[in-house]
């Protein structure tokens, strides 16, 4: 389960930090009961995200039937995939 506060926080932290593979590795560190995925945003189409931001865009995923789908329930959420957005 993520709720609202904690998903917020980590956008909020994000907007602090240069996004790249240390900054993820960080999170997990930080957050070792939640899986932390990070992929580029094209990576997810027609995919509405929880939190956009300039940036990247905070998906919620789900895990519970061993098979990972994205989900807006922060009941059934259980990691975040942190998609970073590429400027052209």
């Amino acid at each position: 389960m993520i709720n609202p506060e904690q998903l917020q926080t980590i956008a909020s932290r994000l907007r602090l930090e240069k996004l790249d593979e240390e900054t993820v590795r960080q999170l997990r560190q930080d957050y070792p009961e939640l899986h932390f995925t990070y992929c580029l945003e094209d990576d997810i189409p027609n995919h509405e995200p929880m939190i956009q931001d300039d940036n990247f865009s905070l998906f919620m995923v789900d895990s519970r039937e061993h098979c990972l789908c994205l989900t807006r329930n922060y009941e059934l959420a259980t990691g975040i995939v942190v998609a970073e957005v590429i400027h052209a």
